[in-house]
């Protein structure tokens, strides 16, 4: 999305798709295989995340993933603020200016 002539990312508007989500899986499995002792829990849960990506219809991973970004988004906001005390009270008080 460009905005005012610059790149600007709305999270709102990210869509992954089916494929999308089932190579962010296999990348990690790949990732985790390097060590499969230390990571065997791990590619066992990653591999159970994939197969229910397979089995779930595409408006469904939308809505999840959706949630689960948006979710992320949230506690890197709360941990930059928590980070900053005074950025965070000017944020406050703009925003309750509202």
């Amino acid at each position: 999305m460009v905005k005012n002539g610059k790149n600007f990312f709305d999270p709102d508007e990210l869509v992954l798709t089916k494929s999308e989500i089932l190579e962010f899986c296999d990348r990690v499995i790949k990732k985790w295989n390097k060590n499969p002792s230390k990571n065997a829990n791990n590619i066992i849960a990653m591999t159970a995340v994939k197969t229910s990506v397979l089995w779930t219809d595409d408006e469904s991973l939308k809505a999840i993933w959706n949630e689960i970004i948006a979710w992320t988004f949230e506690l890197l906001y709360q941990n930059a603020m928590a980070q900053d005390k005074e950025w965070a009270n000017i944020l406050k008080k703009l925003k309750n200016k509202k």
